[in-house]
């Protein structure tokens, strides 16, 4: 067994034999206290109640994301009402830059949510808006409210509509079960997309957050899944013989990075997802896997050990030959980049048998590790470049925890049951 399938190895058993967690909650751990950014209150909408508060929701999104200052709505002067005109002096006497308000009207299975957000300089609204959808959506009606808030102050894609995947490690009648999981950024509506008594790894989002491919071992062999989201329908595509691991969804949806030992040795191997045609990008007597793909589609990065311990290389498509990129301790794996091209986020041991989320700048190669814990493994990057989320130990067991890279944000989303380990962080939702 060679050094690097190791380390590999013993990092993802030694997150997964830790003891259970207790309860799906949210904490926040760091937030805005030290750095007070856009004042904003956000007001309870009017209308027809539900069973969650909607501008409870709204505040939390934004509160989360650090890039808020929740004011709280009992501290807003007299005169601002929840609906009808706002009077000039009571907004300029408000502590926010911004206030939201709202109302919801039910219209049979359907309720209509409108939303304003009013700046406290001159007292327009820089954003009024009004949907229709389904009662039963009406967390999601709360999350696109909040991006729609979110891009209009900060000029930046909101992130609360999108999802994380994850596998939930947990006991039933003493025996072992994995459940490939879906969630909320905050942890609500915990959906179970397939329940196994044999392990399941390494989600990974297609870029319309429509499929999810993943490893299972329902066979008793690693196999690669792609599941439907909509349908539930699943298709094993490939089942070689060795080793079926990794599988990374290019940016166009058309194909699958993936790591294959079919002919004798872990390789990179890209898939043609209609055809099933496969191409090998990678020859080497070392094991090369966990291939992602750089947001423009041109480059590969992938683990190898082909230096004699795990590090990160490049391979750019229209080459043969690939690069070590990471250089740093004595393990570097498990990379992400973020859409903007900016940053790697990996899995970094210094060799005193800690396990890291470390950063690197992709144009100037300095790197710096984000997290200061004993066992953080599979970081993923938000479709914002801000955040990333990532396994970690905590308590008596392995839960999920999310942070930005400027420090203003950090939250984290223990299981109710068992551990949580392979976290995948979706695509914006269209």
């Amino acid at each position: 067994m060679s050094r690097l399938f190791a380390a590999l190895l013993t990092c993802f058993m030694m997150l997964f034999n830790l003891p259970a967690q207790a309860a799906l909650t949210i904490e926040i751990t760091k937030g805005l206290t030290d750095v007070p950014v856009r004042p904003i209150a956000v007001m309870n909408f009017a209308g027809e109640a539900a069973a969650e508060n909607l501008g409870q929701i709204i505040r939390n999104n934004l509160s989360r994301s650090g890039m808020f200052n929740m004011i709280d709505s009992d501290r807003l002067p007299a005169g601002i009402a929840l609906t009808g005109p706002v009077n000039d002096e009571a907004l300029n006497e408000m502590l926010a830059d911004y206030l939201v308000r709202g109302e919801t009207r039910r219209e049979g299975d359907n309720v209509v949510f409108s939303y304003e957000v009013l700046k406290k300089s001159d007292g327009s609204k820089v954003l009024s808006n009004q949907f229709r959808a389904h009662h039963s959506r009406w967390r999601d009606a709360a999350h696109f409210i909040s991006d729609a808030i979110y891009e209009q102050i900060t000029g930046y894609k909101g992130i609360f509509s999108t999802r994380i995947a994850y596998v939930n490690a947990y006991r039933r009648d003493g025996v072992m079960r994995y459940r490939l999981e879906l969630a909320d950024i905050d942890g609500a509506r915990r959906t179970v997309l397939l329940d196994s008594s044999e392990p399941i790894v390494s989600p990974s989002w297609s870029p319309d957050a429509r499929r999810l491919a993943y490893i299972s071992f329902e066979s008793m062999q690693p196999q690669i899944v792609i599941h439907d989201l909509q349908t539930g329908k699943r298709q094993t595509i490939t089942s070689f013989n060795g080793s079926n691991s990794a599988p990374a969804w290019s940016p166009d949806g058309r194909r699958l990075a993936m790591s294959l030992s079919k002919d004798g040795n872990p390789e990179i191997y890209v898939m043609d997802v209609a055809t099933r045609a496969l191409t090998r990008v990678t020859n080497h007597p070392a094991i090369d896997t966990e291939p992602r793909w750089s947001p423009d589609g041109q480059n590969l990065l992938f683990t190898s050990d082909r230096s004699g311990r795990a590090q990160i290389y490049q391979l750019n498509l229209s080459e043969s030959q690939p690069r070590r990129i990471s250089f740093g301790g004595v393990f570097n794996a498990r990379a992400d980049i973020s859409q903007n091209q900016q940053f790697l986020a990996l899995v970094h041991s210094s060799g005193d048998g800690r396990y890291r989320i470390g950063i690197m700048n992709m144009e100037n190669r300095l790197f710096s590790t984000l997290t200061d814990n004993a066992m953080d493994d599979t970081p993923s990057f938000a479709p914002d470049s801000r955040l990333v989320v990532y396994s970690t130990k905590q308590g008596g067991g392995v839960g999920l925890r999310i942070e930005s890279l400027d420090g203003r944000a950090s939250w984290r989303i223990p299981a109710i049951t068992g551990d949580l380990k392979s976290p995948a962080w979706s695509p914006l939702i269209r």
